[in-house]
């Protein structure tokens, strides 16, 4: 029988491993010297595409970076975690809740769409000072399902008017294929297990 590898020997192989990987990785990373802003869309039927996005909206505001958030579903009504912490840092977030609730709640489409349309007009602007380096569109992709703003509109702001510099982050579910293949980055977050099927209601620092 074949004695089994020492210690030595077992860090040794691993030494070699890491150190192949690690020369991989930096010829890999050689080639990656340029920056953008990221047109960032999280979509899909999971949990957690508001929740990833507002880590980058806080990742953003530990570098002293300034930040602008748009809710287009949310209502002030709403008492938010992240609406609490977001008003903690004036200086560095300019935070507008436009929605009204979901639309089930309101029942008015007129009204859902003028919502919308007074998000969206927020949103440009912010999306055109050059003081915020990111701006987070948070639902957006839901008020494009249910046509309140006209796609191609949107599309064409994101494509000719977002500075080059910025990053713009779109959440919801049902992203439309058009805004994905104009994206930079797409995130599907997949349900796998939801305890809402199970009677459970959303919790606060959970779900909000």
């Amino acid at each position: 029988m074949t004695a089994p590898p020492s210690d030595d020997e077992d860090n040794l192989r691993h030494a070699e491993k890491a150190k192949k990987h690690k020369a991989v990785r930096d010829k890999m990373m050689a080639g990656k010297i340029g920056e953008k802003g990221l047109l960032i869309v999280h979509t899909g039927t999971g949990k957690g595409k508001t929740s990833a996005a507002l880590g980058m909206v806080f990742r953003h505001i530990g570098h002293g970076m300034p930040v602008g958030v748009v809710h287009f579903t949310k209502s002030q009504k709403w008492d938010t975690g992240e609406a609490k912490l977001l008003s903690k840092f004036p200086e560095l977030v300019t935070l507008h809740i436009m929605g009204e609730g979901f639309t089930w709640e309101t029942q008015d489409r007129a009204r859902d769409i003028a919502a919308a349309r007074a998000g969206w007009e927020r949103a440009k602007e912010l999306i055109r000072d050059h003081r915020h380096r990111m701006v987070l569109l948070d639902e957006l992709n839901i008020v494009l399902r249910y046509d309140y703003l006209p796609l191609d509109e949107v599309l064409t702001f994101l494509r000719d008017e977002k500075p080059a510099d910025k990053h713009v982050v779109i959440t919801g579910r049902n992203a439309k294929p058009e805004l994905i293949e104009l994206a930079d980055l797409v995130t599907e977050m997949t349900l796998v297990k939801h305890p809402f099927r199970a009677g459970v209601k959303a919790q606060k620092g959970v779900e909000f």
